[in-house]
């Protein structure tokens, strides 16, 4: 598995951004309990869930702060 690009992202609707972060926080948390309670794991997947939890979350505030902006000049 590569490190995840953001451009595999970007055609996302804002739907389908939001039960990503949803996935991705889930996935997370599996793993952080997996080393909490010492079971095998592959340690750089906490680091691609990372990266990938951000670049959603960066992804989908850009969106609603650009159609925020849209909404204030159209008044």
């Amino acid at each position: 598995m590569s490190f995840p690009q953001f451009k595999d992202i970007i055609s996302f609707s804002n739907t389908e951004i939001s039960e990503a972060i949803i996935e991705t926080e889930n996935e997370l948390f599996n793993l952080r309990f997996k080393k909490a309670t010492r079971q095998s794991f592959k340690s750089h997947e906490v680091k691609h869930s990372k990266r990938r939890l951000a670049q959603l979350k960066t992804l989908l505030t850009a969106r609603l702060e650009k159609s925020k902006q849209n909404e204030e000049i159209n008044k």
